[in-house]
C-alpha cells in the first residue's frame, strides 16, 4: 500500500495526486481541506487543526465524528504524528507532499522526521515530493534507480554524516569509491538516461530528484492542458 501524507501547504507547490490513485491519503491538519477540496477522502486525519477556520473543522468533524485532535503544545509536529499513523497501514511507500514552498522550519522539521523514522522502518520508502521535486534517503547499500522524464536532474548530499564509498555508475558523471564530506556541493545536477546504480559503504544520503521550473507543468497545468 501507498499513503499519501498531505499537509496544507501553499496549492502552487502540491503534486499531481492523480499519480497515486487508489492510494490512502492522510490529512494533516490544513492538508485535510486541501485534499477535501480535491475531491480526495482521507482516510484520518492528523493535528492540533490550529491552521482550519471554523467551518473547515466542522467539515473535517463530520467526516471524523471521533476526531482525536492533538494538543497544540506538544513535542512532535502534526507531520511526526502523521508519519506515525502511517505506518498504521503497513505501508511499502510513504509520499509526504504539502510541506514545501511555505515557511523554511516547517519544511526544514518534515526533512528530520522523515529521516528519523526512515531509520526506523528501513523496508518503507519515504519520499517527500512537491510539483518539482522529489526528495528520499538512501542508507547504504547499492541502490538501481530508472532515469524519468519528469525528474532530470539527480543530486546528492550526506545527510546527519560524511558519505563514504560512493560510487554513481551509467549516469552523465561517474564516480567511484568517492567520499561526500559535510558541505560539500560537487555531488549535484547529474543526468541519467535509462538505469543507474548508486552504491555507497556508510553513511546516510539524500538524493533530489528535480526538474525546471520551465520544464515541467504544474499540477494547475496538467488539469488544464
Amino acid at each position: 500500500m501507498i499513503v499519501v501524507v498531505t499537509a496544507g501547504g501553499p496549492a502552487s507547490e502540491l503534486p499531481d495526486f492523480s499519480e497515486w490513485a487508489g492510494a490512502a491519503f492522510i490529512g494533516v491538519d490544513a492538508g485535510t481541506i486541501v485534499l477535501l477540496d480535491r475531491g480526495i477522502r482521507p482516510v484520518a486525519a492528523v493535528g492540533d487543526f490550529d491552521s482550519v477556520t471554523g467551518s473547515e473543522m466542522k467539515r473535517i468533524e463530520a467526516l471524523f465524528p471521533s476526531l482525536d485532535r492533538a494538543a497544540s503544545e506538544k513535542d512532535e509536529t502534526d507531520t511526526e504524528l502523521a508519519l506515525v499513523k502511517a505506518m498504521e497501514f503497513s505501508p511499502v511507500q510513504v509520499i509526504v507532499t504539502g510541506v514545501t514552498g511555505g515557511r523554511l522550519d516547517h519544511y526544514m522539521s518534515s526533512l528530520h522526521a522523515i529521516y528519523q523514522i526512515q531509520q526506523k522502518f528501513p523496508d518503507t520508502e519515504f519520499m517527500l515530493v512537491n510539483w518539482q521535486n522529489r526528495i528520499r534517503f538512501l542508507s547504504p547499500g547499492s541502490h538501481r534507480i530508472w532515469a524519468n522524464e519528469k525528474y532530470r536532474y539527480i543530486s546528492f548530499y550526506p545527510f546527519a554524516e560524511t558519505v563514504e564509498g560512493f560510487s554513481l555508475t551509467h549516469f552523465k558523471y561517474e564516480v567511484d569509491n568517492e567520499t561526500i564530506p559535510f558541505g560539500s556541493t560537487r555531488f549535484i545536477s547529474n543526468e541519467l538516461d535509462a538505469e543507474g546504480i548508486i552504491k555507497f559503504s556508510k553513511g546516510s544520503c539524500v538524493m533530489i530528484e528535480s526538474s525546471d521550473a520551465g520544464n515541467g507543468l504544474k499540477q494547475s497545468d496538467e488539469m488544464n492542458a
